[in-house]
């Protein structure tokens, strides 16, 4: 194919399929294809993890006192007095 110094940008087309569809589809894929995807979908199922993870670290982890959210609102008051001078 000869190669007229065009470019192309990507274009994204979103469909709706079945799940048996996508199964059918991606059986058909060679072999390399077919990894590349199962390496993506791993990454991004890693990806998820790390997110619960941090999910769960923060609704699990320590919060402040009422005492202490009175301090900061004081110190959040007395900064905000000092920017306005």
């Amino acid at each position: 194919m000869a190669n007229f110094g065009f470019t192309f940008d990507s274009m994204q087309v979103q469909i709706d399929i079945g799940f048996d569809q996508l199964v059918q589809i991606i059986k058909t894929l060679p072999v390399s294809q077919l990894n590349k995807l199962k390496a993506e979908i791993e990454q991004n199922t890693r990806i998820a993890d790390v997110n619960t993870d941090l999910e769960a670290l923060l609704l699990n982890g320590p919060v402040a006192t009422q005492k202490q959210l009175d301090t900061i609102d004081a110190n959040r008051e007395a900064i905000n007095q000092w920017r306005t001078k």
